[in-house]
């Protein structure tokens, strides 16, 4: 299956030791295109994290393979990506701005109602 869409978000990296060793995990929020975008968190598994070289604002189509398992009669479901294909596209804005704030606060206008409520 492929996932076509753009790259909104990186989540942080986890990693942690199991009987079979080290293992790293990634998580990425692909949005898909169309006229109704869904949002999908897939993830990357161990040294793909660093040849795919992810980032937030790539266009990207991304081979999935979903799975689910059962543990103590719960299902859980990955989304696993194996291949990466750049579309090109430009690099997201960061997420931090500064926006100059005014020198004082705004008047607010209130009735003479005990609410407090500008409205």
């Amino acid at each position: 299956m492929e996932l076509v869409g753009t790259v909104i978000d990186v989540l942080k990296e986890e990693s942690g030791q199991s009987a079979k060793g080290t293992w790293r995990k990634q998580s990425y929020v692909i949005e898909t295109q169309g006229q109704y975008p869904k949002k999908v968190c897939a993830q990357v598994w161990g040294d793909k994290i660093d040849s795919f070289g992810l980032k937030e604002g790539a266009n990207v189509t991304a081979s999935i393979e979903v799975e689910s398992r059962e543990f103590n009669g719960r299902w859980y479901t990955d989304v696993r990506i194996w291949k990466v294909t750049s579309n090109g596209g430009a690099t997201a804005a960061p997420k931090n701005i500064d926006i100059p704030l005014p020198s004082e606060p705004p008047l607010v206008e209130s009735d003479d109602d005990d609410t407090g409520l500008p409205f």
